[in-house]
């Protein structure tokens, strides 16, 4: 399998400008844990993540090094982590090098690259600009709808899933991080949805698109306000038979 046929589509970005306060409620809004940082031209020049907020002095985390260690390391370092655990732009405390791949990337290199980093997710590039992105939590989705024995993706089974794509993103209901896997014409529907009716469409939408046999539910559903989480009935069946 390849980055494209497992990778979130619709990726949220922000741009060197965000404030830190607003990155850090567009993650908890849309329950993601990093944020591909783009310029104006929509090219890549970061990344930032749940770990750049760890040390912030908002909430007393700051590092507090012994002085012989702060002589050792030098005042750069120190400016460095105050800028880090002070600054007010995404662009002060984001990774300015992050680890991208390529839309054909193989599954088992970029999970190579994610063990050797130490790193949940990696951009998705073509021609310089970020088309995706494929995080652990993709990874983990396409190990639950396909540890069963499935032949590999034919180019039809690529063709369906961009067809669901594209007609789910036209719509204002389109689940959040919607992910799309197709095997053998067999369609599984991941992502967050705030309405049970947009389910409804989402499913019926992927059913409608010619070549298709079966499309399993995998959409969560999440309550804005309260940020409570339901799996989708589908995968509670297959909990509770388990």
């Amino acid at each position: 399998m390849r980055a494209h046929q497992i990778m979130t589509r619709n990726v949220v970005t922000v741009s060197p400008d965000t404030t830190i306060v607003d990155a850090a409620n567009i993650m908890l809004r849309e329950h993601i844990s990093g944020l591909p940082v783009t310029d104006g031209d929509g090219k890549l020049v970061g990344i930032i993540s749940e770990g750049d907020f760890i040390r912030r002095a908002e909430i007393g985390t700051q590092r507090r090094r012994a002085r012989w260690l702060k002589f050792l390391l030098g005042v750069g370092r120190e400016a460095a982590d105050f800028i880090h655990e002070q600054g007010r732009k995404v662009g002060e405390i984001m990774t300015t090098t992050p680890f991208t791949v390529s839309e054909d990337a193989l599954l088992e290199d970029i999970v190579a690259i994610m063990e050797k980093n130490s790193i949940k997710r990696l951009p998705v590039m073509r021609d310089g600009k970020i088309v995706g992105i494929v995080t652990r939590t993709n990874l983990l989705q396409a190990v639950a709808d396909l540890a069963r024995e499935v032949p590999d993706p034919t180019a039809d089974d690529d063709h369906i899933r961009n067809r669901i794509v594209a007609a789910l993103d036209k719509n204002d209901w389109c689940p959040f991080g919607l992910n799309v896997i197709v095997r053998n014409g067999i369609v599984h529907l991941s992502g967050v949805v705030t309405d049970d009716r947009a389910r409804q469409a989402a499913v019926i939408v992927a059913e409608n698109v010619a070549g298709v046999k079966t499309v399993h539910d995998h959409l969560c559903w999440v309550d804005p306000m309260s940020g409570m989480y339901l799996n989708s009935p589908e995968d509670d069946k297959l909990a509770r038979a388990s």
